[in-house]
């Protein structure tokens, strides 16, 4: 039995890893048409560093991918905050609210603001596109952060008012620093939202400012080339580091209240 177990979470990594591994390794083939044998070469890396139209789609989704984790940690820290240490008149409410960005289907969310864009005069755009990628991380921030409050006692920020410190000092001292681990997964989580959207970005980009996801539809609709694979191998170790440099430091799953 316990055989079996370890064979069919072999079998579930293997499907999920094995598809990133051949875009990578194929990164590396010589041939554009991905033809076998495997020939080693980095031509399409070198190709990449002259194709300004995806360095420069990359580099908007970064741009706003950062901006994203920032605003949308920050808003959803400060949602989380309320929600989890204030009683209120519609907290349940609101806490249900959290729920229907997320299940709801992106392309009815990107259509909606779209229109509620376009009707109250934002318009597309890079501040557009901004705002979309906001709204739909905050509900996540404001979940993952929340999952942190719940490992953290509440009782440690009055007994260092008890001491003499006030609610604000007592809160960034004592609750800050242990929920730092959440607040930092939150943002990553944010982050990598941002950079994987598609349906918003089609929806809220402009032909002069676009983001990665949207430049690759757009670029295999007119024939695939390997510096797809180089660029998102790029993303793909930027993203693996950050999660590991977040796993080193924060170290999920430990008991972060002192004792």
């Amino acid at each position: 039995m316990k055989t079996l177990g370890r064979f069919y979470l072999f079998a579930i990594l293997a499907f999920l890893y094995t598809p990133i591994i051949v875009m990578m390794a194929m990164g590396f083939n010589e041939s554009p048409l991905y033809q076998l044998p495997f020939s080693f070469s980095t031509r399409w890396y070198v190709a990449l560093m002259g194709n300004t139209v995806l360095l420069t789609s990359g580099l908007n989704s970064i741009i706003i991918a950062v901006i994203t984790a920032v605003v949308a940690t920050t808003l959803g820290t400060v949602a989380s905050v309320a929600l989890s240490r204030r009683s209120f008149r519609g907290r349940s409410l609101l806490q249900l609210l959290l729920l229907p960005p997320i299940a709801i289907p992106w392309l009815i969310t990107g259509t909606a603001m779209l229109i509620f864009f376009y009707w109250s005069g934002i318009g597309r755009g890079m501040h557009a596109l901004i705002i979309g990628h906001v709204a739909l991380a905050i509900p996540y921030v404001v979940i993952v952060v929340g999952t942190g409050f719940k490992t953290i006692r509440a009782d440690l920020e009055e007994a260092a008012m008890s001491l003499g410190s006030t609610p604000i000092h007592a809160f960034y001292s004592v609750t800050l620093p242990l929920l730092f681990p959440s607040i930092l997964g939150a943002a990553l989580f944010a982050f990598a939202v941002s950079l994987d959207q598609f349906v918003i970005s089609y929806f809220l980009a402009t032909p002069g400012y676009t983001t990665l996801p949207v430049q690759i539809y757009s670029a295999i609709r007119k024939g695939f080339t390997p510096e797809i694979n180089a660029i998102s191998t790029i993303l793909l170790l930027g993203s693996m580091a950050a999660i590991l440099i977040f796993a080193r430091f924060a170290k999920p799953g430990e008991n972060r209240d002192p004792r």
